[in-house]
């Protein structure tokens, strides 16, 4: 199978796995949203950003660099794999002896032990670390769907049964914990990677000297990605924090499973094709308007329809979370553009520039986080609104230098859907204010307004042959063509 061949097969199969694993989990969060309390979601939202920062030093960097390195040996993965369990139980060691400041910090004793059981997904997770970065390395995501399946369900279904038998916080807890449990020994099951006692410091030195500029500007980004949990959990009480976490997971549930699933598969191929300036140039630009294409339409959607699908779905007690929802749902549309902006500086070996540019842009954000925290929540979900157009202008000047697709060029290719994906949903926003005028019920508002988006956005674009539709049509003739018999 030649590389585009095999690109499109991983990323059905990648798109495959975020959709059954995404939607499993999604699904298990609203039976455990109907049983638990929101502040119940907002004590372990409180936790979210140490358990992000333990897991960003595991993967953002070495493993990362496993995947660009041409041919990895044993020595290659048994050092690494040595290097993340040991930096696993240091973490670990770390959060236990913080735990009583962390829960002074947010004035909540509870999560004194909550991080001490919690924080042992890191140890777990670092057991299948090199395995599962072999699979994303050889683009075996039938493999990773094969396992991501089972771990999701298992730990969901245990976190359900201990929700309704009232276990309140700790059923999220040991969800987790068996999440990653059967994950690991999964990986392992399907994995003929073992390692051996072996550390090589030289195999260390060259992984690190790439990997831990990423790591640096992973723990970075991660932080940056929590300060505003970490913030209204420390201002607000624990069921403001549950409503602004459930908003903000909800609305990452097209951006998770469209932009994870490319990502995997796009770094080893862009990987490939680094030294291919032309190439590269024509293989992200079509990625990145395809990925819009389909995420635009989606969020704006979802913005719209939020209201009665927050009731229907997740009961009254949730409404509060709806405008939080739907100014993350504008938010995350650019998320894939600048993302695969940075990816750019990572396949070109940049890391330096990858760690200055995230630096600035995170000292720039705090700068703003700490003029707009007067304004109270909506302060701070306007400017992250705000910054996540401002990250796309930022990091579109960087990767512009090894690509040659500027940032005015990429505006002018990104402009036309993001226009009618607006203007559409705001046209369906009126049609939901006549709808609810009348006294329509929330299933039916949510159907008549998602059909009607849908169907107005892909004739509009069909009208005006958007490049990516053009491409996607090509891709499916061209996907038919080769499996038709001959």
């Amino acid at each position: 199978m030649d590389l585009e061949g095999k690109t499109i097969y991983g990323v059905l199969w990648s798109i495959g796995q975020e959709l059954s694993s995404k939607f499993i989990s999604f699904f298990i969060t609203i039976l455990l949203a109907r049983i638990l309390s929101p502040a119940e979601f907002g004590l372990i939202a409180m936790l979210y950003v140490f358990i992000a920062v333990g897991n960003s030093l595991l993967d953002s960097g070495l493993t990362s660099s496993l995947i660009r390195t041409p041919e990895v040996s044993q020595k290659d993965c048994s050092t690494v794999f040595y290097f993340n369990l040991m930096g696993s139980v240091a973490v670990y060691l770390l959060l236990y002896l913080t735990a009583p400041l962390i829960a002074s910090f947010y004035h909540q004793p509870i999560l004194s032990n909550v991080v001490r059981v919690y924080g042992l997904a890191l140890i777990i997770n670092a057991f299948f670390g090199i395995q599962q970065t072999l699979l994303v390395k050889e683009m075996k995501f039938k493999t990773m769907t094969m396992i991501q399946i089972p771990s999701v369900l298992g730990g969901g279904i245990l976190g359900v049964v201990l929700a309704k038998l009232g276990y309140g916080v700790w059923s999220l807890v040991w969800m987790s914990l068996f999440n990653s449990l059967i994950s690991t020994v999964l990986h392992w099951y399907c994995s003929s990677w073992r390692p051996i006692l072996l550390f090589d410091k030289t195999s260390f030195k060259s992984h690190f000297n790439y990997g831990y500029k990423l790591t640096l500007s992973g723990l970075i980004d991660k932080l940056y990605q929590n300060i505003y949990a970490i913030l209204i959990g420390r201002f607000y009480a624990p069921a403001q924090l549950g409503f602004y976490s459930r908003a903000d997971s909800i609305s990452q549930l097209p951006i998770g499973i469209i932009s994870s699933a490319i990502n995997k598969v796009t770094f080893p191929m862009f990987v490939k094709i680094a030294d291919d300036a032309e190439q590269l140039l024509n293989v992200y630009k079509k990625i990145m308007l395809q990925v819009l294409f389909w995420m635009a339409p989606t969020l704006v959607a979802l913005a719209v329809i939020a209201e009665p699908l927050f009731r229907l779905v997740l009961t009254e007690k949730w409404l509060p979370a709806v405008p939080y929802f739907q100014i993350l749902c504008i938010a995350g549309v650019m998320y894939p553009i600048h993302a695969y902006n940075l990816n750019i500086l990572k396949v070109k070996g940049q890391t330096n520039l990858f760690l200055k540019l995230e630096i600035i842009k995170k000292v720039l954000c705090v700068i703003g986080i700490v003029c707009v925290f007067p304004f109270g929540i909506y302060g701070l979900l306007y400017f992250q609104l705000f910054f996540s157009f401002f990250a796309f202008y930022i990091n579109s000047i960087y990767s512009a230098r090894f690509i040659n697709y500027p940032f005015l060029k990429q505006v002018e290719d990104i402009l036309p859907t993001l226009l009618i994906s607006g203007f559409i949903g705001l046209a369906v926003f009126f049609l939901d204010q006549f709808l609810v005028s009348i006294g329509f019920d929330d299933l039916f508002r949510i159907l008549l307004l998602g059909l009607s988006y849908f169907i107005c956005y892909f004739a509009v674009c069909f009208l005006f042959k958007l490049s990516a539709i053009v491409d996607f049509k090509q891709l499916i003739q061209k996907r038919l063509s080769t499996t038709s018999p001959t």
